[in-house]
């Protein structure tokens, strides 16, 4: 890492070949935005930078899959050990960048240490099948094979988390592998990079490019390059699917989300209104697990109001290294604008917004980009604030008579990321698990975020693809099985 970037200040590198070069296109400033100051200089990277990328992952690859699999996990035991040793520092960098609290980014950055330990695991995640006597005299074998260089191009909101959704497993299998982060996040990527720099592998196994839409379009149409993963909008989603599997290649694009909250008669009132304001609000919103649509049996909706009030009263907005912080900045001026745009809209909609917070300020970061949380109550399925994604602090309360009408308006939106039940009956509990459609689902918990040795699933406009992220998925992604038929007659 360039002592600038230590410093938080000057140019972000790329690391390719075992080397930080910094990018010759003119690109951006980074910003901290909760205080609107430029604390980096990013800049993007040209086509010839990223075939040069690929050409070194392609020739470290030729070298790494051969290595037996036990060698190749242990940079991966010493990366990780270097994740916890470094765990403060990596999230203190991450809230200057990104803007949420600093619990927040170790929460994040604890996520993504697990994915490496479960991609330590590769041994047994690997294995395949076989087969004795599959015929007579015949014996069949399933074996994983990995394929060369993948590519993946990850979001601003969880820069620290998301790449390790696919580097650890992606390397671990025998590929090489390149990152291309956000550019509006670069300097966490560059710290885990410095610590994959020192974690022992080989120089172009894993390697790091910076850009924008220029840089990721030749990712897409690179012929070295043999899959890609994404995570963003689901627009943007959509058009990486296309582009990606138009130039042959293997693909996962996870898309946007508008995840909602079921709460019944039956539920504990106050820990689901508790989970419910923690999910729609944490980070700021600014997740694709944000249940930020809450279906309330019509029984309990007035109670439930007044609890989910309440609690959104008690949060403090403020800088994200600030102790008592539950709601850190925006990531930019204009998208803190691009959600104040959707409160407004659910305004002129006919939704009542109990608690406006739009006029909240942060003493000292008046230049910040901050957003208090907005509550609308009476919210209604064909609102746009109720089937867009808005990715920020907003939460809107709608009634129904009961837990299918809930689940018929759950399933009416065109996402299908995440959702959650609070019930205390078990048959509800059936019921959601059966019909809800959705690919992550949480009884009795704010968030449907599945530990890492379980795939990170997204069904309908949230997921573009066929094999998700995390766990044995991604190890099917990264790598194609070979049958390995025997035959011996006179055995």
């Amino acid at each position: 890492m360039s002592s600038q970037t230590e410093l938080q200040y000057g140019t972000v590198e790329n690391y390719v070949g075992g080397e930080w070069t910094t990018p010759t296109v003119d690109g951006e400033n980074v910003t901290n935005p909760a205080t609107g100051e430029s604390i980096a200089r990013v800049e993007y990277s040209s086509a010839d930078e990223v075939d040069d990328a690929v050409a070194t992952g392609q020739a470290a690859f030729e070298e790494w899959h051969q290595r037996p699999v036990e060698e190749r996990i242990q940079p991966l035991f010493e990366f990780k050990q270097l994740l916890e040793d470094h765990q403060d520092e990596l999230a203190e960098l991450l809230v200057q960048e990104h803007g949420k609290t600093f619990g927040e980014a170790k929460g994040e950055l604890r996520r993504g240490i697990e994915n490496v330990e479960v991609a330590c695991g590769i041994p047994s995640l690997m294995q395949a099948g076989h087969v004795e006597n599959a015929a007579p005299n015949i014996d069949e074998t399933a074996v994983r094979k990995p394929l060369g260089v993948f590519a993946a191009v990850t979001p601003f909101n969880f820069p620290g988390m998301i790449p390790l959704w696919f580097l650890p497993y992606a390397v671990a299998t025998g590929n090489s592998f390149i990152l291309k982060p956000s550019e509006q996040t670069p300097l966490t990527a560059e710290y885990l990079f410095d610590l994959i720099d020192r974690a022992g592998f080989p120089d172009g196994v894993v390697q790091l490019v910076h850009g924008s839409v220029e840089t990721v379009n030749t990712i897409l149409e690179h012929d070295g390059i043999e899959g890609v993963s994404f995570v963003g909008s689901t627009p943007v989603a959509q058009t990486i699917y296309k582009k990606a599997a138009a130039n042959g290649k293997r693909v996962q694009a996870q898309g946007g989300a508008k995840n909602h909250v079921i709460v019944t008669e039956s539920a504990d009132l106050e820990f689901a209104a508790k989970k419910t304001v923690g999910s729609a609000l944490a980070c700021s919103g600014e997740r694709c697990l944000a249940n930020d649509v809450v279906v309330v049996e019509e029984s309990v909706y007035e109670e439930f109001v007044d609890l989910v009030q309440a609690e959104v009263e008690r949060q403090v907005v403020g800088n994200g290294l600030d102790d008592d912080t539950t709601i850190g900045a925006l990531i930019s001026a204009e998208h803190e604008q691009r959600v104040r745009n959707y409160v407004e809209t659910g305004v002129q909609e006919g939704a009542e917004l109990i608690y406006d917070g739009r006029n909240e300020t942060v003493e000292g970061h008046e230049d910040g980009n901050f957003l208090g949380p907005c509550l609308f109550r009476d919210v209604t399925s064909d609102m746009v604030i109720s089937r867009e994604e808005i990715f920020g602090p907003v939460l809107g309360l709608m009634s129904a008579s009961g837990i299918d009408e809930a689940i018929d308006v759950m399933n009416e939106s065109d996402f299908g990321n995440a959702a959650s039940l609070f019930t205390g009956s078990g048959s509800e509990a059936a019921k959601f698990r059966h019909r809800a459609e959705a690919g992550n689902l949480a009884v009795n918990a704010g968030t449907a975020a599945p530990m890492a040795f379980f795939h990170f699933g997204g069904q309908k406009d949230s997921f573009f693809g066929d094999l998700h992220a995390q766990s044995e998925d991604v190890v099917r992604f990264y790598t194609d099985e070979t049958v390995y038929i025997e035959r011996w007659p006179d055995a």
